[in-house]
């Protein structure tokens, strides 16, 4: 349990407007040109002036040496407050936090959290090369197979040492392809897969093997944060913060990941909400690999740790079963749009509770608990974090 303080509630915040721009599996337009399509798709579907945006929270790896500052000077803004989040996959939780705080504080009434990224033939292979310091000097040089022998790794540990076997995170991303079949913006949503292709595919870095992975691809996700009043002004439909957690390097001691950040502060998020695992409608988690669920499902109370494949074998994680899980289908069958792939969570579970999803919806969603995992290193991610919405109505 987090020994931090109990912090403030997120009280008269409302989250609106989910708007995902469509994936392309590559593109030659510059990462400036999906912010800028989701800045306006943000401002069609609210009905605010773009000048009325005084906050924007912006996540990248393909915008080069720009940063939010250089994207106000692209899209003509002079906003009061600005958050630039280079954490991937926990980009998301990370921008709705701080967005929430700075309504809650004055120092924004409107703001923009945008994640986007393109894709070509040569943005993987770079940023791969580049991710960080850590990684260019003292692994790269050692032969690190990139994120694929990272997850690899942690992998091949979770299963000799929770008993663990491919078909347990096969029913994640057979599950997860079903969810995306009526999404039209899930790149592989018109690609079944069944459990025999996935045990079928092709090895990568053993034990992961071709469905455990991600495609990268271009994209965007993002989302208004504003007041209750001013989200009521404008009749949007909207969800309200009940928790939010965040926590970084944790358990660094351990030889080998097998737990996250979430596991720190769990109490603490459902002491925010008020409420127990039993009351969420569906999970959104970070998917970057099937393994990454496993350990997220578990540390956010869903199961002891360890128990997860179990946990899985007696669930069913379809849009309609007992345990909606990456009701869109995740970034396994929708693709990777680099930091958008941390949006995705927010965004989806944004969608489930406020009846705006692109694919199937969730029967009686109201609470969704959206969780991230980002920056890899060489045996882990160091940022996690989690939050959960309720419908508003």
């Amino acid at each position: 349990m987090s020994t931090a303080r109990d912090p403030l509630g997120y009280n008269d915040v409302a989250v609106v407007c989910p708007v995902t721009v469509p994936y392309q599996r590559a593109s030659e337009r510059q990462a400036h040109w999906f912010f800028g399509q989701a800045l306006r798709a943000l401002v069609e579907a609210s009905g605010v002036r773009k000048e009325d945006i005084d906050g924007l929270a912006c996540s990248s790896f393909t915008l080069g040496a720009d940063t939010t500052i250089a994207l106000t000077e692209h899209f003509d803004m002079s906003p009061r407050w600005i958050e630039w989040l280079p954490t991937g996959g926990a980009s998301g939780v990370m921008a709705l936090r701080r967005a929430a705080r700075a309504i809650q504080c004055g120092d924004a009434s409107i703001v923009a959290c945008i994640a986007a990224d393109t894709a070509n033939s040569q943005t993987f292979a770079k940023l791969v090369s580049n991710f960080s310091r850590f990684s260019d000097e003292a692994i790269l040089p050692q032969g690190k197979a990139g994120p694929n022998g990272v997850f690899a790794l942690i992998t091949d540990n979770y299963m000799r040492r929770f008993g663990a076997v491919r078909e347990d995170f096969g029913r994640i991303a057979v599950a997860q392809r079903a969810n995306a079949a009526d999404n039209s913006n899930a790149l592989l949503g018109d690609k079944p897969l069944d459990m025999e292709s996935y045990l079928s595919a092709p090895p990568i870095v053993t034990p992961i093997h071709k469905f455990d992975c991600v495609m990268p691809c271009a994209g965007a996700e993002a989302f208004l944060v504003m007041s209750t009043e001013r989200a009521r002004e404008l009749g949007l439909r909207q969800a309200r913060v009940m928790g939010a957690i965040e926590r970084h390097n944790a358990y660094f001691a351990d030889p080998v990941a097998i737990r996250g950040g979430w596991a720190v502060d769990a109490d603490a998020l459902w002491a925010q909400a008020g409420i127990t695992p039993a009351d969420v409608d569906c999970l959104q988690t970070y998917d970057d690999y099937p393994v990454i669920c496993a350990m997220q499902i578990e540390d956010l109370g869903f199961c002891g740790k360890g128990e997860a494949p179990a946990f899985l074998r007696a669930r069913d994680l379809s849009v309609t079963g007992d345990f909606p899980h990456n009701t869109c289908g995740g970034q396994l069958s929708c693709g990777q749009a680099g930091a958008a792939g941390g949006f995705l969570p927010v965004v989806e579970a944004l969608r489930q509770v406020t009846g705006q999803p692109l694919g199937a919806q969730v029967p009686g969603a109201r609470i969704a608990l959206a969780s991230g995992y980002g920056m890899v290193t060489y045996d882990r991610c160091l940022a996690t974090g989690a939050l959960l919405l309720e419908s508003v109505q």
